[in-house]
């Protein structure tokens, strides 16, 4: 029975639907694009400076060396056969701290990311990565959005759109257990499984009356975080912060900064945040998302951002920026995938 509500609740939800359903009038779009540009992969030039323009194969910390330093959390890269006393000295030498996050530099929708709370955690990850990973310090801010960020050519940059997203936070009644608490909520419930592989016996623990849990403590909504539209939170004075900030990322043009904050108060004033990551050509207007809009809501931004993708990168082409090749794009493409299999599999 429980199995059958849930996937009725994802089939009354299309923010739960195969991207292929949801990008259905994107495929025509694209189709016309490429046509223009005479090329199937001009979104490369989206962003000049970022691989890829940021669509596929492109590495965080290649990006996070584009941005200031004091934009981003503390960070290292960490190659798969590296040892662990020699990361773990690394770790030492930048002072980054346990907790801390780790994930794939090449990353897949919030696949591979974790919070390790110690040595022995970080081991037991290190020996399921078969990839490039890297170890970040957690950022001391509470709140996170995704900020749509676009520089249209001959023009000031404009944030397009803003997504607040809800953590998985459970609050205690003092006597469910989480494992029952989670079932009070179908978003939850859609994690279970992934939840019980990771937390195990602990879901059986009762929280005390109002005490709280954050199970995932990183928003991706294919990890239970809720999306809710926040644009009307965008001011002049946070536009005009913002293309301060983006005109310091050489080659930005195009993309969802994910940023964690204190309020929306300093954020506009570009204060008290940290850049979790950008992801470029590949971006989705992630507010779209919010339960509360249409599914032709979400066509209407898919195709509104995917047009700006194209006027940039047609404009930054005309200034220089090379389009992939049909040959480089397949062997990019198929790279994408067999390294998207690898993280699958850990």
């Amino acid at each position: 029975m429980t199995k059958l509500k849930l996937f009725l609740h994802k089939l009354t939800h299309w923010e739960y639907w195969p991207y292929q359903v949801i990008y259905f009038p994107v495929y025509f779009q694209y189709l016309y694009y490429a046509a223009r540009t005479r090329s199937f992969f001009y979104f490369n030039a989206s962003n000049p400076t970022i691989k890829n323009g940021g669509f596929f194969m492109e590495s965080k910390k290649e990006i996070y060396d584009l941005i200031p330093y004091e934009y981003y959390p503390k960070t290292i890269l960490v190659h798969p056969k590296e040892k662990l006393d020699t990361i773990l000295q690394r770790i030492d030498t930048e002072n980054i701290q346990f907790p801390l996050i780790a994930k794939p530099d090449i990353g897949l929708r919030g696949t591979a990311v974790k919070k390790i709370l110690n040595t022995e955690e970080l081991k037991n990850y290190l020996k399921k990565a078969k990839f490039d990973i890297l170890l970040q310090d957690l950022i001391p801010y509470q709140k996170e959005i995704g900020l749509f960020y676009v520089k249209l050519p001959n023009k000031e940059g404009k944030i397009t759109g803003i997504v607040s997203k809800e953590f998985m936070i459970l609050k205690g009644n003092g006597k469910n257990t989480i494992r029952e608490l989670l079932h009070q909520d179908k978003r939850y419930l859609l994690q279970l499984e992934t939840l019980e592989a990771e937390y195990k016996e602990k879901l059986n623990y009762v929280l005390k009356k109002e005490e709280t849990i954050n199970l995932v403590p990183y928003g991706n909504h294919c990890r239970g975080t809720k999306f809710v539209d926040a644009s009307h939170e965008i001011t002049p004075e946070m536009t005009a912060s913002f293309n301060i900030i983006c005109s310091q990322i050489e080659g930005f043009h195009f993309g969802r900064m994910d940023i964690m904050y204190q309020s929306y108060e300093d954020l506009a004033q570009g204060k008290n945040f940290q850049i979790v990551e950008i992801n470029g050509a590949i971006s989705e207007p992630t507010h779209m998302y919010d339960p509360k809009h249409s599914l032709w809501f979400g066509w209407k931004e898919l195709t509104r951002h995917f047009h700006y993708m194209y006027l940039i990168s047609k404009n930054n082409h005309k200034n220089g920026a090379k389009y992939l090749s049909f040959k480089e794009g397949v062997h990019e493409f198929k790279k994408h995938h067999n390294h998207y299999d690898t993280i699958l599999n850990f």
